[in-house]
């Protein structure tokens, strides 16, 4: 017998109108943050990164493939990963399908990493992608836009991370279980695993010149996790109890 409460049709219907209300609400809300997302201001990319792609070496200007935006996915996945995030690619599964669909809307999608652009299409041909994955293993993009940390700056704490800087010097001793999981299932160890971070940053192309307009981190991309948005309609929820997803390759393992 269930515990959950049941009722008849009409119960449901007047339930459910009430809680139409408050959907519509969230989503003129969530319209109201979009375009305060777009009124930031821009700033524009003095540096001159340098990526490896499949055409060859590329500028951040060349990553945008001939458009005016490109979005950024900073897919965990550093040097010295022998596989990439798990989390980090199931959010790939989910934006695999669309990159298409932004393409013919002024907008290219794409992974960025620190892993080597072999290991990068490696990973990529057993994922089954087709969006464009650059190598920035030799520069300082990912430390400039927060979500690669070096070994000092582990060993000694205080980085930004979510527009907040904090944390106190790591050690070996004070990583979580799932972490510890997760860098197990990419091949190597807590303390290299949390030199990389999710997030996603957003650039625009105006006159020859890339400005950064926007990047979000940790919850921020919450959104952008489109499993999530699914399970959030299923009638139990998320119902998790720990790390439960694992590479899509790998559940019937």
């Amino acid at each position: 017998m269930t515990r959950h409460p049941v009722g008849t049709r009409e119960q449901w219907l007047a339930a459910r109108l009430e809680l139409l209300e408050a959907e519509k609400a969230h989503t003129r809300e969530s319209d109201a943050l979009a375009r305060r997302r777009q009124a930031l201001p821009w700033v524009r990319v003095e540096k001159r990164y340098r990526f490896e792609t499949e055409e060859g070496s590329a500028t951040l200007a060349e990553l945008f493939r001939g458009r005016s935006q490109l979005l950024v996915y900073h897919f965990m996945f550093g040097p010295d990963y022998q596989a990439g995030c798990p989390s980090c690619s199931m959010i790939a599964d989910g934006f695999n399908g669309f990159t298409a669909h932004l393409a013919h809307h002024e907008v290219t999608l794409m992974a960025i990493s620190r892993a080597p652009l072999a290991k990068l299409q490696a990973y990529k041909g057993r994922m089954g992608w087709s969006f464009p994955w650059a190598s920035s293993s030799d520069g300082e993009f990912n430390f400039d836009f927060n979500v690669s940390i070096t070994e000092d700056q582990q060993r000694v704490g205080g980085v930004e991370y979510n527009y907040r800087r904090g944390g106190h010097p790591i050690t070996a001793t004070q990583f979580s279980e799932p972490v510890v999981k997760f860098a197990t299932m990419c091949g190597t160890d807590a303390p290299t695993y949390t030199r990389d971070r999710p997030g996603m940053s957003a650039f625009v192309l105006e006159d020859g010149v890339v400005y950064h307009t926007y990047s979000t981190y940790a919850r921020g991309l919450d959104a952008l996790w489109g499993a999530y948005q699914w399970l959030d309609r299923a009638p139990l929820g998320r119902n998790e109890a720990g790390i439960w997803w694992r590479r899509r390759d790998e559940y019937d393992r």
